[in-house]
């Protein structure tokens, strides 16, 4: 298992940035979730994967539990658990990264609302 990735913050005198990897195979996407709606209940076996919460609505459903993150709250979710993500109203976006060998056919989807499982 790999270690849980280490965000580094620093402050500039402008502000400041959080650095999320360094140097290490990662993937990195912005998921749109329409009103409403939300992904599939899934795991991977290959990776982990980080979620950022990039607006307000957001709903993380990580190995059954179901949390309504803060703008910028993070949380890692490791290979083989389940999880899910959706909008708990408003169009949200969602930062992952993810941490390992990423394929799109790494997903073994375990619900759908869109018939795919």
């Amino acid at each position: 298992m790999r270690p849980e990735p280490d965000v580094l913050t620093e402050r500039r005198p402008w502000g400041a940035f959080e650095q999320f990897t360094l140097n290490e195979p990662s993937t990195v996407k912005i998921i749109y979730v329409e009103p409403g709606q939300r992904l599939s209940l899934q795991r991977h076996r290959d990776r982990d994967e980080l979620w950022v919460a990039l607006d307000p609505g957001a709903v993380f459903e990580v190995a059954g539990r179901r949390t309504l993150p803060e703008v910028g709250e993070r949380v890692l979710i490791r290979a083989g658990q389940t999880h899910r993500l959706g909008s708990d109203g408003p169009a949200v976006r969602v930062m992952e990264i993810a941490f390992g060998n990423f394929d799109e056919d790494d997903i073994e989807r375990l619900e759908d609302s869109y018939g795919r499982a």
